[in-house]
């Protein structure tokens, strides 16, 4: 009040009216842009209440590191990575031998085949506990050549083949060459072993799949999944 009463005293009564005029709309202004967003954009005052807020003893909340899928089962010919950390010696991809095994520098001969990453990483890290002090192992399975599908019939090429990535029925015929000449296409099925025991036959009509009538029986195959062709 005093600095208004100040500029009374040397400026003419109009200007002083403009004066205070502008003072009270600009106060209008911010406690608008406080109501509306709960700071005033540009002001000083809350920029430091920003930064504030921005250096606030909040607890952050981190990734969480993701789990093994313990239901993997290494098998036969799968490719693991075997890190044991500040050891570089001891560490290294090694394939799974066909009698289910690993070896290592230290470790020697381990069971790897029926297990899952989990399970071998404790048992490498018991072996190691003569050796290394309170040894940290990450075992990650690199390349997964264990899991098969079979197919059988009327194809080019019957066998095994790996399902490494995924694949479908078309993309497993494919593989296998393609139908021989006296091929059923619109016959062929998977059998599918039921986690219960027992199999299930699914149908597969090639020639319908094809020209996109019934594109569901494309279905994705599974570990041990033999597609049959008649």
């Amino acid at each position: 009040m005093n600095f208004y009463l100040c500029i009374a005293s040397d400026f003419k009564p109009g200007l002083l009216a403009c004066i205070l005029l502008s003072s009270l709309l600009c106060g209008a202004q911010a406690r608008d842009g406080n109501d509306k967003s709960g700071t005033a954009t540009g002001s000083p005052l809350n920029m430091a209440a920003v930064h504030k807020n921005a250096n606030a003893n909040v607890p952050i909340s981190l990734p969480e590191a993701k789990p093994h899928d313990d239901a993997f089962i290494i098998g036969a010919d799968d490719v693991l990575a075997v890190d044991v950390w500040k050891e570089p010696e001891i560490s290294r991809s090694v394939p799974v031998r066909s009698d289910g095994k690993i070896s290592l520098p230290l470790v020697g001969e381990v069971q790897a085949s029926g297990e899952t990453p989990r399970k071998l990483e404790q048992e490498i890290a018991s072996k190691l506990k003569s050796y290394v002090s309170e040894p940290e192992v990450t075992v990650i399975v690199q390349e997964i050549r264990s899991q098969k599908f079979n197919i059988r019939g009327q194809v080019v090429r019957p066998g095994s083949y790996s399902l490494a990535n995924s694949v479908t029925v078309l993309d497993a015929i494919a593989l296998a060459g393609g139908f021989r000449d006296f091929a059923k296409p619109k016959s062929i099925y998977i059998l599918r072993h039921n986690p219960g025991g027992g199999e299930s036959r699914i149908p597969f009509n090639y020639k319908a799949v094809i020209k996109g009538k019934n594109p569901a029986e494309n279905i994705t195959l599974q570990p041990r999944d033999t597609v049959v062709v008649p």
